[in-house]
């Protein structure tokens, strides 16, 4: 799932290629995609990019007055190119949700795509972009000059859940999802399982540098590649998540996994819980 690194270089990327440029057509092809209705999503059409920037894990798109934004899930993607096939797509059971051609003559645009048969991706066209439901209810950015230690530990008083499930949730912070907290939790040598109002100030103060020492490194990792490029960079600089049973590249020691129903997280005994193998069971409790 893109996460907070990866939609901020998606951002960075589309607001270079896009400056100066407007929209031709747009081809709304998988119709679930769009959660809004009016404006309709050709309203864009002859619009102008006034620029691309990032809520969370949802991706901004300004056009004129009107903004498109694209919330990619678990595996929606953005793909850039610089000429895009001339006959107009087709609706069908292919990946494609929504194409969108650049005014000019050299046919660029962008497609939006989601793999997979779980079709969670979500497009919506807005005035605002608080309209937007998910947009609306996030909490902080963590890269943002307002988010402070004493901001993050007033965040966590009276928080009786998990630090993992805590990390995740979007109107605690906006963009961490199950990879990045899975780092931030190694990089802080601390237990998913902690319990977030029980973290002393100087844990606290631990995991807040951690958050953004981990995301920021990940978005300085991205910065200038190519947007087919993006995932395998997300992949190799992992150092924990999807690795288990790798050596941990800290310590050595074996990493491990706690599984939950369609996800999991990954973590190294040795560097976060003391030695102590943590139980699936738990699990069920943390993501609630």
């Amino acid at each position: 799932m893109p996460e907070l690194p990866e939609v901020e270089s998606l951002a960075r990327f589309l607001a270079d290629h896009l400056a100066g440029r407007t929209v031709d057509r747009v081809y709304p092809v998988a119709v679930h995609a769009l959660k809004t209705y009016d404006p309709p999503v050709t309203a864009l059409e002859r619009g102008a990019f006034e620029g691309v920037t990032r809520h969370g894990k949802f991706l901004d798109l300004r056009v004129g007055a009107l903004h498109l934004v694209l919330h990619l899930a678990r595996a929606g993607w953005v793909r850039w190119s610089d000429k895009l096939p001339a006959v107009p797509p087709r609706p069908g059971k292919g990946p494609l949700a929504l194409r969108v051609r650049l005014a000019g003559p050299d046919g660029a645009g962008f497609d939006v795509t989601e793999a997979g048969s779980q079709k969670h991706l979500a497009v919506y066209v807005v005035r605002d972009p608080r309209e937007v439901p998910g947009v609306a209810r996030l909490g902080p950015d963590p890269l943002s000059a307002d988010f402070t230690p004493a901001a993050f530990r007033a965040l966590l008083e009276g928080e009786r859940r998990q630090i993992k499930g805590v990390l995740r949730d979007q109107s605690v912070l906006a963009g961490i999802g199950n990879a990045y907290s899975d780092e931030i939790l190694h990089a802080a040598r601390m237990s998913p399982f902690k319990l977030a109002a029980k973290l002393s100030e100087e844990e606290a103060d631990r995991l807040y540098a951690a958050i953004g020492a981990t995301l920021q490194e990940a978005v300085e990792r991205s910065h200038g590649l190519a947007l087919k490029d993006l995932k395998a960079e997300k992949k190799s600089g992992l150092r924990v998540h999807g690795r288990k049973g790798e050596p941990c590249p800290v310590c050595g020691d074996t990493i491990r996994e706690v599984s939950f129903s369609d996800s999991a997280l990954q973590y190294c005994p040795t560097c976060q819980t003391g030695g102590k193998p943590l139980a699936d069971r738990r699990l069920s409790r943390l993501l609630k």
